[in-house]
């Protein structure tokens, strides 16, 4: 296994670890935290992850529930990774939440794993896939700006559902890129934009309420309605009025969730994905052509942009592409 080198992000120097944390050649010193080390601040603009990640913490992990294997079918087809060539390769996951995906590649493949995450949902991550391989995860808290690697340095990078939770998408592409190897591929799934009617729902009206509330209320006020909510939104499609549902305050729940999930478990994805479109501080879709520039401008050359189906009939929108030059040290924001 090829180790990846870890850096302090802020003077490039090299971290070792020491009974006091991780300590650069100057002296500055990451706390290690529950198992994690945390480059970043605890506090930041993803709180409400942290909170969501380590309540819901196996919600949406395969094997925890019999016969799921939503994150497994998501990860090889938003991917198309062979199992058998990533072993050995260093893979940098940006974004892992509870480790859904942390989970699949170090259960289905061979690769060392380096994994990041702003949030304090490290913990959670850490909990769940820590004793699976020891020897080949690397969790960290850190910004997607201020990764502690260098540059140029992985096989495969890749990053779902995430983006479109950070300040500013482009220079958030900018810093995974950087951080492949020329001939690197790199992998990203976002929320889409697909046309004028996008924004145009309950989500987008209220979230300028609802991202400002404590995360404790909004959790309460979305598990007191989500029942009459839910029947309201199956009856509106029930009666040729789907399209109605934009307007309800929660996650499309027809046709989003696994059909194995029981009635309680439908329940729970449905708080679980109600709080993660409500509670964001950014939430900001892009129209996959603009993610192809981003892609190009930054050095990659795209081979595939568009939708990719998976489980029972569920899409990602995202963009695959292969790093073909080295791009100067990527500096933070």
């Amino acid at each position: 296994m090829i180790k990846v080198s870890i850096i302090n992000p802020k003077n490039n120097s090299p971290l070792k670890y020491t009974d006091k944390g991780l300590v650069d050649t100057f002296g500055n010193i990451f706390s290690i935290v529950k198992g994690v080390p945390r480059i970043s601040e605890l506090e930041n603009y993803t709180e409400n992850f942290g909170m969501q990640w380590n309540k819901f913490d196996k919600t949406q992990l395969d094997n925890e529930i019999e016969g799921l294997n939503l994150s497994t079918l998501r990860f090889f087809a938003a991917t198309h990774w062979d199992k058998e060539d990533l072993s050995g390769k260093s893979v940098l996951e940006v974004g892992s939440g509870a480790g859904r995906f942390s989970r699949v590649v170090l259960e289905k493949t061979k690769a060392e794993l380096y994994s990041v995450d702003y949030s304090n949902a490290v913990s959670a991550n850490h909990r769940n896939n820590n004793r699976i391989a020891p020897d080949r995860f690397h969790l960290f808290q850190a910004s997607i700006y201020e990764m502690p690697f260098p540059d140029n340095s992985f096989d495969k990078v890749f990053c779902f559902g995430v983006l479109q939770h950070t300040p500013d998408f482009d220079a958030s592409v900018k810093a995974l890129i950087a951080k492949a190897k020329p001939g690197g591929e790199i992998v990203v799934d976002f929320y889409p934009i697909k046309g004028w009617w996008t924004k145009i729902n309950a989500k987008y009206i209220l979230r300028p309420i609802t991202k400002k509330m404590s995360h404790e209320r909004l959790l309460k006020l979305i598990e007191k309605n989500v029942d009459w909510l839910t029947r309201a939104h199956y009856i509106l499609h029930r009666i040729g009025l789907g399209f109605a549902t934009r307007f309800l305050p929660i996650c499309n729940v027809k046709g989003s969730f696994p059909k194995s999930l029981t009635k309680a478990q439908v329940r729970e994805w449905t708080i679980l994905d109600t709080f993660d479109q409500y509670s964001p501080e950014h939430d900001h879709p892009q129209r996959i052509a603009d993610v192809v520039k981003m892609f190009e401008r930054h050095g990659v050359k795209v081979t595939f942009s568009g939708f990719e189906k998976f489980g029972d009939g569920m899409t990602v929108s995202l963009v695959r592409g292969i790093k073909t030059t080295i791009k100067k040290t990527y500096n933070s924001v």
